[in-house]
């Protein structure tokens, strides 16, 4: 068996979508048949981890089996030698137990993020429409949109990009995904896949579109569902067409991943 493919979910900034899009994407590869592990090195927040809580609850409450991962929660402590090393150990176990494994990181730049960073096969980096959110990828010029420089976030995964081709001959594929576009202001939208497409160019990274401004994204964390459980016996959630537009943009996005088994389930599916 060809080990775990290792999917990162990072993003220097909070309120992108970091945890949505991760739970989505393990419920979308748990559902295609891939056994899946995740791990949370969001160690303030521990977002994933509270998704998966309240997963599990209603799980329970409405005697349902939902799927969910073999997931792991660290708790950082002052050492970051010794977490960094329980990171690593986990990983490497998982490794050959799992199809992908993911982890979601903090919105800040901490030395378990950094390191998780370095171990991915794919990065994914939400960020929402706007050029407040594309400061985390790169400093732009007011007036003439021009890109001043790289941000230090960007930076850091160009190093890594380079470390991992040394160290392994192998590569870090980059995704990038716009969460929260407008449907209204086409001419910002505009603007952002102008500068997007050059900054792809650039810095080796690929654009997706990822998740639009819903509700629904809300009221499935606190049930821990996601929008592939909606269906007979999910009583707290009604099906709409909001739901079924959603899951369009899940699809979409699960095309863009670009990984070997992923896009051969996809292709055998879609042969049916």
């Amino acid at each position: 068996m060809s080990k775990a493919h290792i999917i990162v979910i990072g993003n220097e900034k909070g309120g992108a979508g970091k945890t949505t899009t991760s739970m989505h994407l393990i419920t979308s590869l748990l559902h295609l048949g891939f056994k899946v592990s995740s791990i949370d090195v969001d160690c303030r927040q521990k977002s994933l981890s509270r998704y998966l809580e309240n997963r599990n609850t209603y799980s329970a409450k409405h005697n349902l089996n939902l799927y969910s991962p073999k997931h792991f929660t660290l708790d950082a402590t002052a050492d970051h030698e010794d977490d960094i090393e329980k990171l690593n150990n986990f990983i490497e176990k998982e490794l050959e137990n799992s199809d992908f494994l993911l982890i979601d990181t903090p919105g800040s730049n901490t030395p378990l993020s950094s390191f998780a960073h370095s171990k991915a096969d794919s990065i994914i980096t939400p960020i929402n429409d706007s050029f407040l959110d594309l400061d985390v990828i790169a400093q732009i010029e007011a007036d003439s949109l021009k890109i001043i420089r790289p941000s230090f976030y960007s930076q850091a995964i160009w190093e890594q990009k380079m470390q991992k081709a040394k160290r392994e001959q192998g590569e870090i594929n980059w995704l990038v995904i716009r969460n929260r576009v407008s449907s209204i202001d086409a001419k910002n939208k505009q603007k952002m896949s102008d500068v997007l497409e050059r900054l792809s160019s650039r810095l080796g990274f690929r654009v997706a579109m990822g998740f639009n401004e819903r509700v629904i994204y809300r009221e499935l964390f606190l049930h821990g569902l996601t929008l592939l459980d909606i269906k007979p016996g999910i009583t707290d959630i009604n099906l709409s067409l909001s739901h079924i537009t959603a899951k369009q943009e899940l699809n979409n996005l699960l095309r863009q991943i670009n990984v070997a088994k992923l896009n051969e389930v996809l292709a055998t599916l879609e042969g049916k």
